[in-house]
């Protein structure tokens, strides 16, 4: 008799453990689940257009020379050029990229986009010289203008205007960076595993 009594009270007890280690089991798979939930909503808070304005001045002088008779005879043309743009560097962070490993709480960002850098001059003509047999055309701004947006771009290329946008991209995804340490997460980019001290490898 005390024999069964002991069999049974071994059975329930084991039974109610391997419900304990069940629900244990659930309730840890939920909380990862809710990490990843979590970080997915985070990720779409960083996602949104980050914008970067900054103001360029230049003065330019155009000239253009048509040949006739062998170069024997010349036609000049020459504009004073006063360019004022404005410039965005802007990144798109909706277009980020990611995978969502739970198993082993890795979110593994597979695209961050380019910066885009637009340009937009106001050009006004000054001091305009041509002659009937050298007009300025419509060519003529067109050339001007894709002169300008070239040198305006090896400006912004020089200027702070693309490391601060850089920063504020930066400053967004370190969002992720920071909810992802909290929960014990990792955050990997091109094969690397991101932390705080090599975050511009998002760069």
């Amino acid at each position: 008799m005390l024999k069964k009594i002991l069999i049974g009270t071994a059975a329930v007890i084991l039974i109610l453990l391997a419900f304990r280690y069940c629900e244990f089991k659930k309730d840890g798979d939920g909380t990862t689940f809710e990490e990843s939930a979590m970080i997915q909503e985070q990720i779409k808070n960083v996602g949104k257009l980050v914008v970067t304005e900054g103001h360029y001045s230049e003065v330019i002088t155009y000239k253009n020379k048509e040949n006739y008779l062998g170069n024997y005879l010349s036609f000049e043309k020459k504009a004073l050029v006063i360019v004022n743009a404005e410039a965005t560097v802007s990144y798109d962070l909706r277009q980020v990229q990611y995978d969502i490993d739970e198993a082993n709480k890795t979110i593994t960002i597979t695209n961050i986009p380019k910066e885009e850098i637009k340009i937009s001059p106001d050009i006004k003509f000054y001091d305009i010289q041509e002659s009937t047999f050298n007009e300025f055309t419509g060519d003529d701004y067109n050339k001007i203008n894709a002169q300008v947006k070239a040198s305006m771009r090896k400006k912004i290329e020089k200027s702070s205007l693309k490391t601060n946008a850089q920063n504020r991209l930066i400053s967004e995804l370190s969002k992720i960076l920071i909810l992802t340490n909290s929960m014990g997460w990792k955050l990997q980019y091109n094969g690397e595993q991101v932390n705080d001290k090599n975050i511009e490898v998002l760069l």
